[in-house]
This record gives structure tokens, C-alpha cells and sequence, in this order.
């Protein structure tokens, strides 16, 4: 049987694509994890009161996540909440993050793939015209770690979180100092998504499809207003109602975790269904972001697209919403007082069961320990890109069928496997941890 294997870049971590084929029928499209993190392991037999600096560790990128949510599941173990000053640092860490990864995201990785042209485009062989996006890109991008190392202590691997609260308050002059930068850096992030926007038609018109739009179930931990810091999981039904809602603590009653063929990443359903998480997930569960700009792209998307939006590329536009909005409502936290406590509550040792979630920048994010005399004795991570793997398989499979023919394979194949994966903007690392 024929065999397409197509490497993948401009995503976080390594991967790969394999299609199978006989003639002009698609047998399969398997997206398989390369590399292996074992941090499930790694943490076994450690002190409790150290896994939250060493998760981040499972990855460069998502690090914020992983330290919220470990502090999280450790509180829940001890049975306390942090004071609602810790919480507010807590949720500016996480709205760094979603700004730091959604401009990474949009503007180099899945903005070199709109050009129509030869060869293996790249964002800094656009026109002449746009030869301004990239430094305006690194600009934003850098506000998001700039945001991090603020709330977090420092960028990538935060320390501020802990057990009970965060370590201290924030300085109020640098606090002023970047809301300031985040007002004037909302005008540039507007101007780049609208440029963006423009060239996601054009690019829609070229290839005539925006890929798989078959209806699925989508899960995302989001209100209006939130700060991506998690209270309780939501699904919504592919005709676009809440089906289910539930608490990190009763995820096996309804998610079932399933093995992917020659990957190191396992892949979540829910009721045996496909999942799809991240940006357009969140879009779709929300009536509306709660800022005023967000909000106005959010109508125009509405407008555009419909409601419930299921088209694979639409993630995309989804995210740059999600820029605007992490912008809007860092500048709001940015106005409150943070630097006069209290910041931390005293607590017993962590002991029993304990689950943390995040609504980290690809989706809900669990962390779930058994802690024993203060050890860790058991851990599981729930992470997004695992909820999507089998979506992301339907789409991949999509896409073969429609440039794999009687005539031949196009040479769009290549390039739609890579928009097609950098659509769910998968983390590779956090999957196989």
C-alpha cells in the first residue's frame, strides 16, 4: 500500500504525518508524536512542594500552564483557596501566555502559509508591503513575556505560584509601566489582525475550502470574562448547546483515553465522540468575550461564519480574536491593586487527591496527583493537543482525499497537511509528557 509520510515544522515539538492510500481512495491519515517527555514518571517519588517548578519544564511554551495548574491540584489536595489577589496574578500569568502564544502562532507559524506561491513559503518572503509584520509580530508577542515575567517572576519557567497564593505582589511602577505598552500595543494587534483577516479570504478564495467542517463536540473551560485560569470543564454539542459541564475531579466519568497507532500521544473522547479544544472551541462556548473589541470581531466572525463555527482553518481567526482579547483584559487586571496583600493563605502538607485546571492556550489542561506523606505517588496530565489528536486525524484525512486523485497527488497536499495541523496549533511536548 502506497505511503505519504510528510514531516511537519512550525509547530511546537516533532511530529510527523502519515497517509495511506491505494489509487485515488484515502485509507488513513495518522498524525503520530515522535519524541517522548515521560514526565508522568518523572515526578513519581518527588516532594510535593517541588512538581510545580518542575512541570513547567514539560515544555518551553506552555510552562505558565503547568505551573497554574500543578499549584492548583496541590490546593485542592490541601483543601484551601488562595486569597483573590493571588488568583488575579495567577489569571495575568495565563493571559501573558495566550498573548505570547497567539501572536506566535497567527504571525509565524500560520501566516507564511497564505502566500500562493512555489516552493516553501516563509513569512519573511511576502511582499515588499508586508515587510513590516514581522518586527511588529516580535513586538507583541514580546508584551505576552513581558506579562509572564512580571506576574510569573520569570518568563519561561514561572516561580511566583505557590501553594496558599503567590510569593509576593507586583511592583505598581512596572505594572503602569506595561498596562501603558499593552494600550498602545492593542492598536498594532489590531491593525496586524485585521491584515491578517484580509489575507485569510485571500487564501480561503485560492484553495476553495477552509477544510474538515463536519460538526463535533467541542471542550473548553471559559465564561464571559475569564482569564484562561479554569473553574469547571464545558462541552458543547455539535448542534451548538451545552451538553455537559463537570469539575476537573470527575473527567473519567465522561472522557476515555485511547491509544494512537505508532505515536507517543494518546488521544481523549468524549462518550466516544470526537473532541475538538482550543481557540474555536472557546469561541463557540461563549455568548461573547466581555471587552469591547473582542467583542466586535467576535459579531463580525459570527456574521462571516455562523454559529457554531466548525471549519478547521477558522482557528486561525479564532485566535486572533483571542489576541485582542488577552490585550483588553491584561490592561483591565493591570489597573487593579496587586502589590498590597495578603497574597497566600498557611496550609497543612498536601496529602490525598488533588486536580488543577487551566484553560491553557490549546485547552483545558488538567493536572491530577495522589500525594502520600507529602510525596507524590501518582500523576496524570489531561492536555489539550490529546483531545484533539483524533480530530486533527479526520481533518488530515480530509484534506488527502481531496488532493490525492485518479490523476496524481497535488503538490497542495503537502502544504494543506501543514495548515491543516498548524490550524490546531498542537503541542507535541505537553502531548507526550
Amino acid at each position: 500500500m502506497p505511503t505519504l509520510t510528510v514531516p511537519l515544522s512550525r509547530i511546537e515539538g516533532h511530529a510527523r504525518v502519515v497517509i495511506e492510500f491505494q489509487g485515488a481512495r484515502v485509507i488513513s491519515a495518522h498524525f503520530q508524536a515522535t519524541e517522548l517527555r515521560g514526565f508522568e514518571m518523572l515526578v513519581q517519588g518527588v516532594p510535593a512542594e517541588q512538581v510545580s517548578v518542575i512541570v513547567p519544564r514539560i515544555c518551553g511554551v506552555c510552562s505558565t500552564a503547568h505551573h497554574v495548574a500543578s499549584v492548583k491540584a496541590l490546593e485542592d489536595a490541601c483543601g484551601i483557596a488562595p486569597p483573590p489577589k493571588a488568583v488575579r496574578i495567577r489569571e495575568l500569568m495565563m493571559l501573558g501566555q495566550l498573548i505570547q502564544n497567539q501572536a506566535t502562532s497567527l504571525f509565524l507559524f500560520t501566516m507564511p502559509d497564505f502566500p500562493g506561491r512555489e516552493g516553501v513559503p516563509s513569512l519573511f518572503h511576502l511582499d515588499e508591503r508586508e515587510a513590516d509584520i514581522a518586527p511588529r509580530a516580535l513586538m507583541i508577542r514580546r508584551l505576552g513575556t513581558r506579562l509572564i515575567t512580571l506576574a510569573g517572576g520569570q518568563f519561561i519557567h514561572p516561580v511566583r505560584a505557590v501553594v496558599g497564593g503567590v510569593t509576593s505582589g507586583l511592583d505598581p511602577q512596572a505594572m503602569e509601566e506595561l498596562r501603558r505598552d499593552l494600550e498602545a500595543g492593542l492598536g498594532v494587534a489590531m491593525e496586524l489582525v485585521e491584515r491578517y483577516w484580509g489575507m485569510f479570504a485571500d487564501l480561503r478564495d485560492r484553495i476553495g475550502t477552509l477544510g474538515d467542517d463536519e460538526p463535533t463536540y467541542y471542550l473548553a473551560s471559559v465564561h464571559k470574562g475569564h482569564a484562561y485560569y479554569g473553574d469547571v470543564v464545558r462541552v458543547l454539542a455539535p448542534d451548538g448547546q451545552e451538553e455537559q459541564s463537570f469539575a476537573p475531579s470527575s473527567y473519567g466519568e465522561d472522557l476515555a483515553l485511547v491509544p494512537v497507532e505508532a505515536s507517543y500521544s494518546d488521544g481523549w473522547l468524549f462518550r466516544g465522540q470526537l473532541l475538538r479544544a482550543n481557540s474555536l472551541a472557546r469561541l463557540n462556548l461563549l455568548p461573547e468575550m466581555g471587552t469591547p473589541r473582542a467583542d466586535a470581531l467576535l459579531r463580525r466572525f459570527r456574521e462571516e461564519w455562523g454559529y457554531p463555527a466548525h471549519a478547521i482553518l477558522l482557528f486561525d481567526l479564532a485566535r486572533a480574536i483571542e489576541l485582542i482579547y488577552c490585550i483588553e483584559q491584561a490592561v483591565a487586571l493591570l489597573e487593579q491593586d496587586l502589590w498590597q496583600g495578603p497574597f497566600r493563605v498557611t496550609c497543612r502538607a498536601a496529602e490525598g487527591e488533588g486536580y488543577g485546571l487551566v484553560e491553557a492556550p490549546r485547552g483545558p489542561l488538567i493536572h491530577h496527583y495522589v500525594v502520600d506523606q507529602g510525596v507524590v505517588q501518582r500523576a496524570r496530565f489531561l492536555v489539550p493537543t490529546q483531545y484533539n489528536i483524533f480530530a486533527i486525524e479526520r481533518a488530515l484525512k480530509v484534506a488527502a482525499e481531496r488532493y490525492i486523485s485518479a490523476s496524481g497527488i497535488s503538490m497542495e497536499l503537502e502544504r494543506a497537511v501543514g495548515r491543516v495541523v498548524r490550524a490546531f496549533d498542537p503541542c507535541i511536548a505537553c502531548a507526550t509528557h
